[in-house]
């Protein structure tokens, strides 16, 4: 018998196909069409060429770890200890898992707070825990009555996401001290807080669970190199923890992956020497307000976007469809592929809303939107 007969393929990688039998430009699934720093390329292709190709410390290589904390430090002003408190992972979602599986026994109870993203269930359901699916507000953010009515004695985790895909809302310091007052209410209950995108954010400021020593104790913060540095391929995220927490963490983590790629590990290192990854909001508040201001003479109506490179649309003028159907008459028809949000709740969304990534070239931003106003 197996564990997970009746898990459908990914939406994300049924639109991708789609897209590409159909021609279609893929404003769908979550990553960039345009090149990497050529910094970076420089120094991958400099430190292939040395002799670092044998597995790193599990935990991950020391000049890296520090960098890493260094940029914790800059960004939110936390001190880290570099050997106990962070764990170089294979992606933000192995960080993710990886956490779950270390924290989440049989029966244990998880909240999620809906949309989510769709990697979070499985953990749980493999680590044989409830995943309690809550819906955020109309406005996607927390509800913190419903969510305290939610929690009981066998409530073990809360998985936040902020900035938060798809909606690309930003938390306020009311609602992460709301959360802190949680936790402290609850004694058994942890926090993972899902931060991939803590850097691409705009008008309003991205306030890390890093910020607030209330959440450290019982925090668990997971980040993306991948996402910061448009590297998704390279599957390097890191994880903070305190030690209690990141000893058990490392427990899973060293039988899952044991350690992660050496040689993009040393690139990092040197990378993050000199990158400011202030300058990442900027650059991608560009191209927001360049697809923005595109659908602007659209049917299209566009949600707030305060951080991430995912922008909500509502198709509510345009077509009576779900937003799955309307998706998949999107890219066959009109051959431009975006997501439904449905798809990222276990409740149905009568919203009629879709996610578009303007993570993409200027070009492509601006063929989708000549496209995207004729509908």
């Amino acid at each position: 018998m197996f564990k997970l007969p009746e898990v459908p393929q990914s939406i994300f990688s049924k639109m991708s196909f789609l897209s590409t039998e159909n021609n279609a430009i893929n404003l769908s699934q979550g990553f960039p069409d345009f090149d990497v720093d050529s910094k970076l390329v420089d120094i991958i292709k400099a430190t292939s060429s040395k002799k670092v190709h044998q597995y790193c410390p599990m935990s991950g290589l020391p000049e890296l770890l520090k960098e890493t904390s260094t940029l914790v430090k800059n960004a939110y002003g936390r001190n880290l200890n570099p050997e106990k408190e962070i764990l170089i992972t294979a992606g933000a979602t192995q960080g993710i898992f990886t956490t779950i599986q270390a924290l989440v026994a049989p029966g244990d109870e998880v909240l999620i707070l809906d949309p989510s993203y769709d990697c979070y269930c499985m953990p749980i359901t493999l680590s044989q825990g409830i995943p309690i699916r809550i819906p955020l507000n109309h406005e996607f953010l927390p509800d913190w009555e419903l969510i305290s009515q939610s929690i009981t004695n066998k409530t073990k985790l809360i998985i936040t996401n902020n900035p938060h895909n798809p909606s690309g809302r930003i938390w306020t310091k009311d609602d992460m001290q709301t959360l802190a007052k949680i936790l402290k209410r609850w004694p058994q209950l942890y926090h993972l807080s899902d931060e991939v995108y803590e850097h691409i954010t705009f008008e309003k400021v991205h306030l890390s669970a890093n910020l607030f020593t209330a959440l450290h104790e019982k925090t668990v913060v997971v980040s993306s190199f991948g996402k910061s540095f448009h590297i998704t391929g390279w599957k390097v995220g890191y994880v903070v923890a305190p030690e209690i927490i990141m000893d058990e963490i490392k427990k899973v983590h060293q039988y899952l992956v044991f350690t992660v790629n050496s040689v993009s590990q040393h690139a990092l290192a040197a990378y993050l020497k000199n990158e400011n990854v202030k300058a990442l909001g900027s650059f991608y508040q560009k191209k927001r307000d360049l697809f923005r201001d595109g659908l602007s003479k659209s049917r299209f109506d566009l949600l707030p976007c305060e951080g991430t490179y995912f922008q909500l649309a509502s198709f509510k003028k345009i077509s009576t469809l779900n937003d799955v159907d309307f998706c998949q008459e999107l890219v066959t028809k009109h051959k431009v592929a975006a997501i439904p949000v449905s798809v990222f709740c276990d409740h149905e969304d009568k919203n009629h809303v879709v996610r578009f990534c303007f993570a993409k070239e200027d070009k492509t931003l601006i063929n989708a939107t000549k496209v995207l106003c004729k509908i």
